[in-house]
């Protein structure tokens, strides 16, 4: 059998079992949920990691870089900013409040159900694509490689994850991630230096890239520089990937896992240190694919991704792929958990009256319906960028992630302005999409009528008409504005509960 299948074999088995072995630890709710805080800066600092490199930032960003330029590597800066953003200013009111999902803010802060349902399809909404991309890229990687049909491959990759994630909790996603993050680090420096070695360093690396972009009729400058996917992308892109992290759910649960209050800030710091040099690695193996097999786009480009790996050597290979299942993995698992959670603690009536036992229960039935039901669709999709599929469902969290900085920052914010806010710039940012989708490319030039109409409109914003920015935009002016139009000014029981449990200094 060939070494690199009995590599990716052992690595998921090895994971599979584990997750198995750490629902013994797993007697309650708050132990599969939020690891019942006890967790290490270490372990916090590579499940907090682990969250942000799966198909994305590894999968996704060599694909882009092969298709578009080494821009797409902001990705990296953006992981760090994000994280940083979290445990800066959202890590310690999460963890003093002790929640185990986003839409508890809202309930806590106005006692309000539409609130706490809105900001959960929100998050919801980007956490479907993530469940979706974990086990599709699994799915192309072991297909690639040993040759199973597709369907098998990706019911494979969603059985692993949604196994490990019922049994393991979150304790277990990050004592193995801080394997992970070593695979993946080493795994994916090791074959990057290995191919470069194979082309004839990096130099003659150099040579053949602009060989590869000549052939396929693209701009060498444009496709080498940092900043070459445009300013205006690149805006687009902080506003996406790194405005909508404290809304992501998961790192609510993340923050009330820490130990200690210190440990939320190293943790995070450190965590957004890993993140950002795996995406740079992984831009770096999409340079040498685009070097050796030419520029592609969609799935062809993430199939040659697996063939570079596999063509340095079948242990080497072999390593470097288990790497990229290990972020697959360390990615899907604590957001399918954090999936989980939110489904169980916003969405289902009656939650907050669940016995401990009954609230456990809950969850894993959760995690395993979630999952199947995710592995399905992404058996079925077709999926022409990871990574910019992600960044749409980034852009949607960014309205509740606004709302939650008003009303952690600005005490007058009301409930009626946080939800509308967040309904006008979760709908805004959906429209928005749906309208540069159905009525995109040239035909629309001389269509007539509607078509025609939001065609020019989109050519005269040219890269402005990102949906990212009317995500973003709308709640940010229509938060503040809402709630002037609507303070009374008045105290309640729950508003200062709320701040007082935000502002005390654990004992």
């Amino acid at each position: 059998m060939n070494i690199s299948i009995v590599v990716i074999i052992v690595y998921l088995g090895i994971f599979t079992i584990i997750g198995i072995m750490l629902n013994r630890g797993n007697k309650n709710a708050s132990d599969w949920a939020t690891g019942s805080s006890n967790m290490s800066i270490w372990m916090l600092a590579a499940g907090v990691a682990g969250t942000r490199i799966g198909g994305a930032g590894t999968y996704g960003v060599a694909g882009d870089v092969m298709v578009s330029g080494i821009g797409n590597l902001w990705y990296g800066v953006n992981s760090l900013l994000a994280l940083l953003l979290v445990g800066v200013f959202f890590a310690v009111p999460y963890r003093r409040l002790k929640l185990s999902s986003t839409g508890q803010i809202f309930d806590r802060r106005f006692g309000s159900k539409r609130c706490q349902w809105l900001a959960s399809l929100c998050v919801q909404t980007e956490y479907l694509i993530v469940n979706i991309i974990e086990p599709f890229v699994i799915g192309s990687i072991v297909s690639g490689v040993t040759g199973l049909p597709f369907v098998y491959s990706v019911y494979l990759g969603g059985i692993v994850i949604l196994t490990f994630t019922a049994t393991g909790g979150l304790k277990g996603t990050g004592i193995t991630n801080i394997i992970h993050c070593t695979v993946i680090i080493f795994g994916l420096a090791l074959v990057g230096y290995m191919a470069m070695q194979d082309m004839g360093g990096w130099e003659n690396l150099k040579i053949q890239t602009d060989a590869a972009l000549l052939a396929a009729d693209k701009d060498q400058a444009s496709w080498w520089s940092f900043t070459g996917i445009g300013w205006i992308t690149i805006i687009a892109l902080f506003f996406s990937a790194t405005l909508h992290t404290p809304a992501a759910s998961v790192y609510v649960n993340y923050s009330s896992s820490a130990r200690t209050e210190d440990n939320l800030l190293p943790g995070f710091f450190l965590a957004g240190i890993l993140a950002a040099i795996m995406p740079l690695l992984a831009g770096f193996i999409g340079l040498e694919a685009l070097a050796k097999y030419g520029s592609e786009s969609g799935l062809s480009s993430y199939r040659y991704i697996t063939q570079l790996a596999t063509d340095t050597g079948p242990f080497i290979g072999g390593i470097a792929l288990a790497a990229i299942l290990g972020a697959l993995i360390s990615s899907g698992a604590p957001i399918l958990l954090s999936s989980s959670t939110m489904f169980v603690n916003d969405w289902i009536p009656g939650s907050k009256d669940f016995s401990d036992e009954k609230r456990l229960h809950a969850y894993k039935i959760t995690t395993v319906i979630y999952g199947f039901v995710a592995t399905t669709i992404a058996w079925k999709a077709n999926i022409s960028s990871v990574l910019q599929l992600l960044l749409l469902g980034f852009a949607m969290v960014v309205p509740p992630a606004i709302a939650i900085a008003y009303i952690f920052y600005w005490k007058r914010t009301t409930e009626k302005a946080a939800f509308f806010g967040m309904l006008a710039g979760y709908a805004g940012g959906l429209t928005h999409w749906g309208l540069n989708t159905l009525y995109k490319g040239v035909d629309n030039a001389t269509a007539g009528g509607f078509a025609q109409s939001w065609y020019e409109l989109t050519q005269s914003l040219g890269e402005w008409q990102d949906p990212t920015f009317s995500a973003t935009i709308i709640p940010l002016v229509a938060i503040p504005l809402l709630t002037l139009l609507s303070s009374s000014g008045e105290e309640n029981e729950l508003k200062e509960k709320f701040y007082n449990d935000i502002s005390r200094v654990p004992a």
